[in-house]
């Protein structure tokens, strides 16, 4: 019966309305089932309404024949399957910027070894999107310029030079050292 009323409601014009009662009835399901993906609440609630934002821009492609709520999950589960995916999800992690430790120091050389790279992260994790991506990517990753064309479609001479333009923010961001 539930299905029903959305069905019908589905013919009106008024998709917010629509929307709305979509978000009432389903959004829990959907929460749940995004953080079962990716474990983060605070993740899955960003995640969650990027799904009914997207349902709401394909709702005319809805295909009645189908249940709502399973064209919503499949909805749910591409997107947080492309998120996972994402550049985003597997690499801007502090944690994951953490070199291993040395066996060979001191306790006063891991302190300020660490203290290094988490002053380091911090800049580079300041730095515009366009050059945080291409650090990251040649530095944490450690991908040739021809392997990070590949990744981000971009040319390897435009590649060198936002290279350029990031040593040189990164350098005055430092402090000039």
């Amino acid at each position: 019966m539930e299905k029903a009323a959305i069905t019908l409601e589905l013919h009106n014009e008024d998709k917010e309305l629509v929307i709305d009662e979509i978000m009432r009835r389903y959004g829990q399901d959907i929460l749940q089932l995004t953080y079962s993906y990716v474990k983060d609440r605070a993740i899955s609630e960003d995640l969650t309404q990027e799904i009914f934002i997207k349902c709401y821009r394909k709702l005319h492609t809805y295909n009645k024949n189908a249940k709502l709520k399973t064209w919503l999950c499949r909805i749910a589960i591409n997107h947080c399957k492309d998120y996972l995916k994402s550049w985003y999800n597997r690499n801007v992690q502090v944690s994951k910027f953490e070199s291993p430790q040395s066996t060979e120091s001191t306790p006063e050389e891991e302190v300020i070894q660490r203290s290094e790279e988490e002053e380091l992260v911090d800049v580079v994790m300041n730095l515009p999107t366009k050059y945080r991506e291409l650090i990251y990517l040649h530095y944490f990753e450690e991908m040739t310029f021809k392997q990070i064309a590949e990744v981000t479609e971009l040319n390897i001479n435009t590649i060198k030079t936002r290279m350029r333009k990031a040593k040189t923010l990164l350098q005055e961001m430092l402090g000039g050292s």
